[in-house]
């Protein structure tokens, strides 16, 4: 008996009520096309499709077929390619691409037809996965059904953000009042507000309720220090940060990194001199604005929380999603630090070391001396760039904000590239610190 089947009768009649239930949703989606007056041809391709699914659905429920013999699963051959991508280079260059995509082509894929199009594709392919056992092992642990939420959430708000933000855009070419300023009713807190934030609350409440009883809390034995978790993650919001670990040290991983973003939130509403956009939503006129914090919250961030969460198996190796988390799987790095690869690769020469009877004053010269190419490529990168983007691509900026605030931005900008940066170097090159001074604990 197989101890770990793809495919049981429960997870069976589980994905037939999926199916029937997005069925449902594309039925009221049919009625909704139906009174937008939307062509013959439309309306029978989603009648069809619902169909289909209705018939898929309740082939689910009866099972007609023994779980090991039931074919609607998702192919093995499918399965293997996208295992094959399962590559940091490979997922951040993904995530980046889709991130590009999305801004490109937000006004053709925040049309209704083909966001849901796009939903309706994210949910099967969903459900055609939970039909292997390594990926609903992932999935359905309860401490990641929330991330799956999670997904889904960010997804829609992106979507709201981009689709009335493409409909202001045009608004505002044709010389036309925007979304907001056209609804722009006012109601009283009481009892208008007040009663739609109790019936959300009460709403919010039965759904943690009901979260609660039918996912048990993931509560596990007693910590013990001889006896830990494989792979040990932290909590689904410090994923991002635990993932920055792999490039940098935890004091800058852990601390400078994400006090620098705090920082620089606070500091936004005092360095942005950008006064449109304020109370409606726009893209064209805050495209900067928008693309860079985008990039920080999708790719640099929920796409670290995804790796980390659904990627990052025992020993915090790479897996696929479909892939069984061996715990004996092993790939072998050979890390450098840029003072080796300057020293022993480019000159061959040893690393300058401190002898035994050196003064502190030596010691520091030889470290100094050491690290010098990469001490000289962390200030080139602080101080010379600022100043250059000013004189080049960021010379707007730099005439409206003037020095202080542009310096802020600049370095902002700055200290999130940092990551990628160091990303596309570790993945490329193997490189490990560029200042690598553990003497002093001080490693970058």
């Amino acid at each position: 008996m197989n101890p770990h089947p793809d495919l049981t009768a429960q997870v069976i009649r589980g994905l037939g009520w999926l199916y029937l239930l997005l069925c449902a949703m594309n039925i009221v989606w049919t009625f909704r096309l139906g009174k937008a007056k939307a062509s013959v041809a439309q309306l029978a391709g989603w009648a069809f499709y619902c169909t289909g699914l209705a018939l898929v659905g309740l082939v689910h429920i009866t099972k007609f077929a023994e779980p090991q013999n039931f074919w609607f699963v998702m192919p093995e051959a499918i399965k293997t390619q996208i295992d094959g991508l399962a590559n940091p280079v490979i997922f951040f260059a993904l995530s980046t691409l889709l991130f590009v995509a999305m801004i490109v082509l937000r006004e053709w894929w925040t049309k209704p037809t083909v966001s849901w199009i796009l939903l309706n594709a994210s949910i099967l392919f969903l459900a055609l996965s939970m039909t292997d056992y390594d990926f609903r092992q992932i999935v359905g642990k309860p401490d990641n059904v929330p991330i799956v939420a999670m997904l889904f959430i960010v997804a829609f708000f992106t979507w709201l953000y981009f689709r009335r933000a493409v409909e202001n855009d045009r608004r505002i070419e044709a010389g036309l009042p925007t979304l907001e300023k056209e609804a722009d009713e006012k109601v009283l807190v009481w009892p208008d507000l007040v009663y739609s934030e109790m019936i959300c609350m009460i709403a919010l409440t039965a759904i943690l309720v009901i979260w609660g009883v039918v996912l048990p809390a993931p509560l596990e034995e007693p910590a013990s220090s001889v006896k830990t978790p494989n792979p040990s993650k932290a909590p689904w919001y410090f994923l991002g940060l635990q993932e920055m670990l792999v490039y940098y040290d935890p004091w800058m991983a852990g601390v400078v990194l994400p006090s620098v973003i705090l920082v620089g939130l606070m500091a936004l509403p005092y360095i942005d001199f950008n006064k449109n956009g304020n109370g409606y939503y726009t893209f064209n006129q805050r495209p900067f604005s928008v693309i860079t914090f985008l990039f920080g919250f999708i790719p640099l961030w929920i796409g670290l929380i995804i790796l980390g969460t659904f990627l990052r198996g025992p020993n915090w190796n790479f897996f696929g999603i479909y892939e069984y988390w061996d715990v004996h799987k092993l790939e072998v790095l050979n890390n450098v630090n840029l003072s080796e690869y300057y020293w022993i690769r480019s000159l061959n020469q040893p690393l300058p070391a401190v002898t035994g009877d050196a003064t502190a004053l030596d010691k520091v010269l030889t470290i100094l001396k050491r690290e010098w190419v990469g001490l000289a490529a962390v200030a080139a990168y602080l101080l010379v760039l600022p100043p250059l983007m000013a004189a080049t691509i960021f010379q707007k900026f730099f005439v409206k904000m003037g020095f202080v605030r542009y310096m802020v931005l600049a370095n902002l900008v700055l200290f999130m590239a940092a990551l990628p940066i160091k990303m596309v170097l570790r993945w490329a090159f193997n490189l490990k610190y560029i200042v690598a001074i553990p003497e002093w604990f001080f490693n970058i």
